[in-house]
């Protein structure tokens, strides 16, 4: 005869072993391989039911460098690159530099900053939320962005993704719109499946990639013109010769048109204001033209 204890013994082994989990709630399973696709459809889904459940009608993406600093950090960092050091020494010289550098670029979070807070309050409002701010989460221009949406009471959304070295979400993205992807594929989905706007400052890879895939997709018509507007125009024109690459045929004259360089936040909304005649457009469900 098995005792009570034993049957309970057994029972709990039963119960703790991972085969005896619900299929949903096993996440040793949800990492196989196999299961991509089904990883790749609750990245979809789940923010997506959020940005519903806030009518989120329509967006404005805000790309641009998470190494800009506020100007009042960038002004510490080079008071304290000055003070360390022998001002003789290359690696004193190379901080200072640094620090002087970050100084320069910092106007740009503040051009963020004041973005985030007119284009909320021009366009946001309780029954119709329209270009809500959507950045990628993280610090820099990301934080600006938000931080300009958070000034106002506005809603705005951060969309972070797992790296190695992740940095935590900045803290001004509205917590029920803070969403965290584990696929850039899905995530690239998410920042232009609402979009009506794309606002790019300088920035680095990930600036460039989601530029060009912007740029292209406008190009072949895969998504719907938007107003794609650039903060620099000296950084912009040195970073990529348009110029050089209608020279040589690489791309059409007329794509010269597909942005517009600025270097304001009033300029960006005097842009995004001009392309739609004042008016938030109506956002179309996903799905229902282009590529989305």
């Amino acid at each position: 005869m098995i005792s009570n204890e034993e049957r309970a013994v057994l029972t709990d082994t039963i119960r703790q072993n991972p085969a005896y989990r619900l299929a949903y709630a096993d996440a040793d399973l949800m990492a196989h391989d196999d299961l991509r696709a089904v990883r790749l459809q609750l990245e979809l889904i789940k923010p997506e039911r959020a940005l519903r459940h806030h009518a989120i009608r329509s967006t404005v993406v805000v790309f641009g460098s998470a190494r800009i600093v506020a100007p009042d950090r960038a002004q510490q960092h080079l008071k304290d690159a000055r003070a360390q050091g022998d001002p003789a020494d290359p690696k004193a010289l190379r901080a200072v530099a640094h620090a002087e550098r970050q100084v320069r670029l910092s106007r740009y979070y503040t051009e963020a900053r004041r973005f985030g807070e007119l284009v909320s309050l021009r366009f946001q409002c309780e029954d119709r939320r329209d270009f809500v701010v959507v950045t990628g989460g993280g610090p820099g221009i990301m934080e600006a962005a938000n931080l300009g949406a958070f000034d106002v009471g506005a809603r705005s959304a951060g969309l972070n993704i797992t790296l190695p070295q992740e940095p935590a979400p900045n803290p001004f993205i509205t917590p029920d719109l803070a969403f965290r992807f584990r696929y850039f594929a899905l995530r690239k989905m998410h920042f232009l499946m609402r979009a009506k706007a794309l606002v790019a400052f300088p920035g680095g890879f990930g600036t460039l990639d989601e530029l060009f895939e912007v740029l292209t997709l406008v190009q072949t018509g895969k998504m719907p013109r938007l107003p794609i507007v650039l903060f620099g125009p000296d950084f912009w024109t040195r970073a990529v010769d348009f110029d050089f690459l209608v020279a040589e045929g690489m791309i059409a004259p007329q794509d010269r048109q597909l942005f517009t360089l600025v270097e304001t936040a009033d300029q960006a909304i005097a842009a995004l204001v001009g392309f739609y005649h004042d008016q938030p457009p109506d956002a179309p469900q996903p799905d229902s033209e282009g590529v989305f």
